[in-house]
């Protein structure tokens, strides 16, 4: 076997051993510094506590980093319109990461790992999907969905009618027309608690066809600014 024994070797030992001899700390805290992106090694981040390095290799530990668990974090996705749920979950990772809005915040894989997905939403649709780590994002997402507001911008096939307005406004939703061109007409979509098929469903019922659907909002949070594809951190200001 090639392998390294707890004492190094041809593969090295662990970053975590070795840190913990640089910063004249304890093993677990050495762990949380890895975790947390505070470690360099050659001049590249390294997350991984069990990675292997050698005696020559440069460690380089961030001035004033702590050595605190890395917390639970709620994570906004703008899904593509046609990415299945299980495909959007993909997207979650440092090169869709839409940053500036919350500087000094790193990717870390912890961020991504044990999400859970609270929104669902068509496979057609594109628009705001919400994966969380916080008990209070969970509770309120799944205990008050029923209260929240959806915002949804529907394009559906042709004109709408007075007619066609007024019995889309008969359900729960209050529908306007956002905008009206050839050939289409962009609906504004706002209610509370929409399940899948909810829209489509109270579209054919008034006779339209609808073409194309994006969530832009989800409570008081929305894309802000996400691209299709793109995912941000919900900031701490932020409440759904």
């Amino acid at each position: 076997m090639n392998e390294t024994d707890h004492d190094g070797g041809e593969s090295g030992i662990r970053l975590s051993k070795r840190v913990a001899a640089e910063a004249a700390c304890s093993r677990r805290e050495a762990e949380l510094l890895i975790e947390n992106g505070a470690v360099r090694v050659d001049g590249e981040p390294v997350l991984l506590p069990q990675a292997r390095v050698r005696a020559d290799q440069r460690i380089e530990i961030e001035a004033g980093a702590r050595p605190v668990p890395v917390g639970p974090v709620t994570l906004l996705l703008h899904k593509p319109a046609g990415l299945a749920i299980e495909q959007a979950r993909r997207l979650l990772g440092p090169a869709k990461y839409h940053a500036p809005e919350r500087a000094g915040l790193r990717f870390l894989p912890r961020h991504v790992a044990g999400q859970r997905f609270m929104t669902p939403i068509e496979e057609e649709a594109s628009g705001l999907l919400v994966y969380t780590q916080e008990w209070r994002v969970e509770r309120r997402l799944t205990e008050d969905a029923a209260l929240l507001e959806h915002e949804l911008m529907v394009d559906v096939g042709g004109p709408v009618g007075p007619d066609q307005l007024a019995r889309l406004n008969e359900g729960p939703a209050h529908v306007s027309i956002s905008q009206q061109a050839e050939g289409h007409t962009g609906l504004r979509f706002a209610l509370k608690g929409p399940q899948p098929g909810d829209v489509p469903q109270q579209c054919h019922a008034a006779g339209l066809q609808v073409l194309a659907m994006r969530r832009l909002r989800i409570g008081r949070v929305g894309l802000s600014g996400l691209l299709e594809g793109q995912w941000r951190y919900l900031l701490p200001h932020e409440r759904f």
